[in-house]
């Protein structure tokens, strides 16, 4: 395990961030990742990075912020925090998160606590997401296992046990083996997607439509000049990197008044330490104007109440049924691995490098363009075994794009 584990953290630093020759490097991990996160600093050091910063946290530290602070606490995002983010931007850093949930462990604090918090920590730093999500830097978003999640993924496991199975799935999704070179998997991988991308640019579509046996009954209009990436993009500094280990998807930008009908959820989404189960969203013109949840509806409507585009989409993402995530028939529980086991679309902000020029475009222009503007960014899952998904042309040529949960071309 431990060869792999080097594999990943240079993996991550060599082809996830890129990390370029003196370039500050920011990792953000639980205390529970120290050991890998050891191995990332060593990795970074040694591809050349001029300084790593570790912004390390804790979520049963967490956790107790979010019950015993006071209201007025819960909104005061402190000065340092904006001068840290800051000073990584102007630096011209690159960052490394490593995600590490604990479903469900917040189930105990009220919705309302975390939704203020949230919403105080998204206002005060969305000129750091901003920068990020228009690639002005390199980043990258990858996992870490804890005993919880371990658990929650493999019940019937000593948690031991189960620790050792999680970080050997996570590592094969990664596509790191003991014996493979994962930098040159990484590289193929990355390469075939890119000849999707291409298809799907080919056509120009104007228009989406999205149907299974679950109740999804969907469309899905495209800005003019999106553009369809994933797998590896290339910073504003034009620093080629893979924001995402492991991806299966090939995403682009809805546009936002142009979502009609009904989509039904296939997996759970945890937000905010919340497990939110077996939901659907309404759309009219562009905007959720109904739901429902089995589990965790008050979670939902928190998340749909963040700001105006919150409830508007700012991502459509296709993934193959029979993808290796997919096929592993587990489920993570942990957004990362799940959307990259099944379509799935963001609600919130839309990223920029979706549309052709976005990352040169003001706030203003892109909102004319059609994108859609948030304090957040959040996927969630609804691809299925007969997902069928047909593209429509400007011209009403239609064109099959997945037939029984996968690409017909």
């Amino acid at each position: 395990m431990k060869t792999r584990l080097e594999k990943f953290a240079g993996l991550a630093v060599k082809v996830g961030v890129n990390v370029q020759k003196g370039q500050l490097l920011v990792i953000n991990a639980p205390v529970d990742a120290k050991e890998f996160v050891r191995l990332l600093v060593k990795a970074a050091y040694e591809a050349g990075a001029g300084n790593v910063m570790v912004r390390w946290n804790d979520a049963i530290v967490n956790k107790e912020w979010y019950l015993h602070v006071d209201e007025t606490e819960l909104e005061d995002v402190k000065s340092w925090v904006i001068d840290q983010l800051k000073y990584v931007v102007d630096k011209g850093g690159c960052v490394i998160s490593v995600t590490s949930p604990n479903p469900g462990l917040l189930k105990d604090v009220p919705g309302n606590r975390l939704q203020k918090a949230s919403l105080a920590a998204s206002k005060a730093t969305k000129f750091y997401s901003e920068h990020m999500m228009a690639n002005k830097a390199q980043w990258l978003v990858i996992a870490a296992p804890n005993g919880d999640w371990a658990k929650k993924v493999y019940p019937d496991q000593e948690e031991s046990v189960a620790l050792e199975k999680l970080w050997d799935a996570i590592l094969t999704a990664s596509r790191v083996l003991e014996t493979n070179d994962p930098v040159a998997e990484w590289n193929n991988h990355m390469d075939k997607m890119a000849r999707n991308n291409a298809i799907l640019n080919g056509h120009r579509f104007k228009k989406l439509y999205f149907k299974n046996n679950l109740g999804t009954d969907l469309s899905i209009e495209l800005v003019k000049d999106h553009i369809w990436a994933g797998g590896g993009e290339t910073s504003v500094n034009g620093v080629p990197f893979a924001p995402n280990i492991p991806t299966e998807e090939a995403f682009t930008m809805p546009y936002k008044y142009g979502a009609n009908g009904k989509v039904v959820s296939t997996k759970p989404l945890n937000y905010q330490g919340k497990l939110i189960e077996d939901f659907y969203l309404v759309f009219k013109d562009g905007k959720v104007v109904e739901f429902d949840a089995k589990k965790e509806k008050e979670a939902l409507a928190n998340l749909l109440d963040t700001d105006e585009g919150s409830k508007y989409l700012g991502e459509v993402a296709l993934v193959e049924h029979d993808s290796p995530i997919s096929n592993t028939g587990i489920l993570f529980y942990n957004t990362l691995f799940d959307e990259n086991a099944s379509c799935h679309l963001a609600l919130g902000a839309s990223y920029a490098m979706n549309v052709k020029d976005g990352t040169t475009l003001t706030k203003e222009e892109l909102e004319k363009r059609g994108a859609n503007q948030s304090l957040i960014h959040v996927d969630f899952m609804f691809g299925s075994a007969d997902m069928e998904i047909v593209g429509e042309k400007a011209n009403g040529e239609k064109v099959v794009i997945f037939k029984n949960g996968n690409f017909a071309f």
